[in-house]
C-alpha cells in the first residue's frame, strides 16, 4: 500500500462558490451527523469570512451556526477548520491586531481546531502575527500561499515564503489554488521542494476546479509529498467549485495511494440532503454558471469562491451598460457579452496592479476596477477613474508589498491625486478598537457572550452585527429571498397579477424536476390517487414520481408545510423539467 493520502471536505466552500448564501445552523446540525457516517473525511471546513457574514446577513448567529457546525466533528475526532484572511481577520478590510487576537481565542473556544491563514498579497507581515496569535489561543495555524500564475509568481518566490511561515512556527502549509490555474507541474514541484526542505510539514492542497485542471493538479501535488486533499461532493461538486471526494479517491487509489473508503449510503444521504437545502431556499441566489467549467478562467484568474457576487455585481453594471448603448442606438450586450469582457479586462489591469494573487479581498478590488473600467468606458469616460479607497490602499501599500511593479500610469495617477505610497507595517495603520467596541456593547446593554464571542462579531462585523441585533438583517433577507422567488416564477412564465394572486394566497408552486410522465404510485398493485384538495404536506414529503425517459422514478416532495389549493396534471400527464405540478398553500402547523 502506498502513502496515506487523507481527505477534508470544504462544505462551506462548496456553498461559497455557488451562490450567495450559506446554510442555516438547524440545516448544518441535520447535515453533520451524515458528514461523519461518510467516513472518509479527517477534516471538515466549518466557518470562516463569509460563512459568518452570511449568517448576519439573513438575522442568524453565526456563533450559534459555528458552535452547532464543529460540536459534531469534536466529539468523533474529525479536525475543523476554518478560513481567515490574515490582516483582514473574517473580512474584506484590515482588523486591528486587538480584534485579531481575539478571533482565536473565540473560534478556539467554539471547537475549531485549525485556521488556515492567508494574504492575498502573500505578505509575511500579515501572516506572522496571526500565526504566533493561533499558537498562543491553541489552534493549529496553517500558514497559506495563495497560488497563482504570473512571471512574478516561481518556485522559488513560493519556497522563500514557506521557508519564512515555518520559522515563524507554522506546523503546515496550505497551497490555496483558489481559482485554480495553477499548473499542475509547478504544483507538484512546488510541493516538492517545500517538502524536501521541510519533511515534518504537513501540506493540505485546496484548488477549485473552474478551469478545469484540479484533478491533474492534486495527483501531481500527491506524487510529490501532499498529505491532505480539499474535496467537494455532488450535487455541488466540480463547476467552480471542487472536485468530488468519489473521483479524487477514484483517481488516487488507482495511482497507489492509500486513501480512505466511503460510506455510500451516507454519501448519498448527504447528496440528498444538499440538495434539500438548496430547494429549500439557498437555491434561489445560485447562478447556474457556477456548475460550469471554463478554459476563460485560465486568462483572468478569477477564483471559485467570488463567482457568485460577481455574477451579482455583473448584473448590475449590465443594465447601466445596456442603457448607455441603447441610448446611442447602439448594439446591447448580452451578460455572456459582458463576462468576456469582464474577463478580458481583468487580464488588462491584473499585471498593471502588480500582479497581487486573485484571491478575497483582492480579487474582489481587481475585478471592482476592471468592472468599473468597463462602465466608464461605455460612458466614454477614461480607464482608472473609478478606484476606491480600499483598492487605493492595495495600490499604495497599506495592505503590504505588491509582489509586481506597478503600471507607470497607475502611479502617476496616484501622484495625481496626492497619495503617498508606503512600506510601512500594514498592522500599523489600523490601532487597536476593542475599547470603543466594549463601550458599545455596554451602552446597548449587550450581552458579551460565552467567551466574549459576541464583543468579536460586533468588532469584526460591526454593520452586520447592528442590523443582525435591530432585525433589519432579517427583514431585508425575507424580503430578497421574496424577490427571488417572485424572479423564478417570472421566470416559468407566471405575469405580475398570477404573482400578486399568489403572494396574496401564500400559495408557491410545486415544480417538476425532470421530463417525464406524472405517477402518483409507482407500486402498479396499489391505486394511483392523486393527492387531495386540502391535503396536508410537510417539508420533504414525497408529493409524486416522474417516470423519466431515462426509465428512472424521480421523487418530487414539497419543499415546505402546507395544503394543497390546486392540482395541476393528470396521472400519466407528460410533463416538461421546470412545468408546475401543484399548487400548495404554505401554513404553519404542526401535523
Amino acid at each position: 500500500m502506498g502513502r496515506k493520502i487523507k481527505f477534508s471536505l470544504v462544505y462551506r466552500d462548496m456553498w461559497q462558490s455557488s451562490g450567495k448564501y450559506q446554510p442555516r445552523a438547524d440545516q448544518l446540525a441535520k447535515v453533520a451527523p451524515l458528514i461523519i457516517d461518510m467516513g472518509c473525511f479527517a477534516r471538515v471546513e466549518t466557518n470562516g469570512g463569509a460563512f459568518e457574514q452570511v449568517n448576519l446577513l439573513y438575522g442568524e448567529n453565526p456563533n450559534t451556526a459555528v458552535r452547532t457546525f464543529t460540536k459534531p466533528f469534536n466529539d468523533v475526532g474529525i479536525q475543523t477548520h476554518m478560513l481567515d484572511r490574515g490582516l483582514n481577520g473574517l473580512r474584506m478590510y484590515p482588523v486591528p491586531a486587538d480584534v485579531r487576537r481575539l478571533m482565536y481565542k473565540v473560534k478556539h473556544a467554539q471547537g475549531v481546531d485549525i485556521t488556515r491563514i492567508f494574504c492575498g498579497l502573500n505578505e509575511v507581515r500579515n501572516i506572522i502575527p496571526s500565526i504566533k496569535y493561533a499558537n498562543e489561543a491553541g489552534m493549529i495555524p496553517q500558514a497559506t500561499l495563495c497560488i497563482t500564475h504570473s512571471p512574478v509568481h516561481t518556485i522559488k518566490y513560493y519556497a522563500d515564503i514557506a521557508d519564512k511561515l515555518i520559522a515563524a512556527g507554522a506546523p503546515e502549509i496550505c497551497l490555496k489554488d483558489m481559482a485554480g490555474i495553477g499548473r499542475p507541474v509547478f504544483l507538484g514541484l512546488l510541493t516538492k521542494a517545500i517538502k524536501e526542505k521541510h519533511p515534518d510539514i504537513i501540506i493540505q492542497y485546496h484548488g477549485h476546479s473552474g478551469p478545469g485542471l484540479s484533478m491533474a493538479s492534486i495527483l501531481e501535488v500527491c506524487r510529490n509529498g501532499a498529505d491532505i486533499i480539499d474535496v467537494a461532493m455532488e450535487p455541488m461538486a466540480w463547476g467552480k467549485v471542487h472536485p468530488d471526494v468519489i473521483s479524487v479517491q477514484a483517481m488516487l487509489k488507482d495511482a497507489g495511494f492509500d486513501v480512505p473508503e466511503i460510506n455510500m449510503n451516507a454519501y448519498m444521504r448527504v447528496r440528498a440532503i444538499t440538495q434539500e437545502f438548496i430547494d429549500d431556499f439557498l437555491g434561489y441566489f445560485m447562478n447556474s454558471t457556477n456548475k460550469e467549467c471554463s478554459s476563460l478562467l485560465l486568462a483572468c484568474g478569477l477564483p471559485g469562491g467570488m463567482m457568485g457576487s460577481m455574477m451579482s455585481d455583473l448584473k448590475g453594471v449590465h443594465s447601466g451598460i445596456n442603457m448607455i448603448l441603447k441610448s446611442r442606438n447602439e448594439s446591447e450586450l448580452t451578460i455572456d457579452d459582458l463576462l468576456v469582457k469582464l474577463f478580458d479586462e481583468v487580464a488588462y489591469v491584473w499585471p498593471r496592479l502588480g500582479y497581487p494573487p486573485l484571491v478575497t479581498p483582492f480579487s474582489q478590488y481587481v475585478k471592482n476596477i476592471a468592472l468599473m473600467n468597463l462602465l466608464q468606458m461605455a460612458k466614454g469616460e477614461s480607464r482608472w477613474s473609478m478606484i476606491d479607497s480600499h483598492a487605493w490602499d492595495m495600490i499604495l501599500g497599506k495592505s503590504g508589498k505588491l509582489p509586481g511593479e506597478l503600471d507607470p500610469e497607475v502611479i502617476l495617477l496616484a501622484k495625481e491625486k496626492g497619495y503617498e505610497f508606503t512600506d510601512a507595517d500594514p498592522q500599523a495603520f489600523f490601532p487597536d478598537q476593542l475599547d470603543e467596541y466594549r463601550k458599545e456593547m455596554d451602552e446597548n446593554g449587550w450581552n458579551y457572550g460565552p467567551d466574549d464571542e459576541e464583543l468579536f462579531e460586533l468588532a469584526m462585523h460591526d454593520r452586520q452585527y447592528r442590523d443582525y441585533k435591530s432585525g433589519l438583517a432579517k427583514q431585508r433577507f425575507e424580503a430578497d429571498l421574496q424577490q427571488a422567488k417572485d424572479a423564478a416564477l417570472a421566470k416559468n412564465g407566471f405575469d405580475e397579477e398570477q404573482i400578486k394572486k399568489m403572494k396574496e394566497a401564500r400559495a408557491e408552486p410545486v415544480i417538476a424536476d425532470e421530463r417525464g410522465q406524472v405517477l402518483w404510485e409507482v407500486d402498479v398493485n396499489a391505486p394511483s390517487q392523486p393527492p387531495v384538495i386540502g391535503q396536508k404536506f410537510l417539508p420533504g414529503e414525497l408529493f409524486c414520481y416522474i417516470s423519466t425517459p431515462w426509465h428512472t422514478f424521480d421523487k418530487v416532495d414539497s419543499n415546505f408545510s402546507g395544503r394543497i389549493v390546486e392540482i395541476c396534471t393528470k396521472q400519466g400527464q407528460y410533463v416538461e423539467k421546470g412545468d408546475i405540478l401543484a399548487y400548495i398553500q404554505r401554513e404553519d402547523f404542526v401535523a
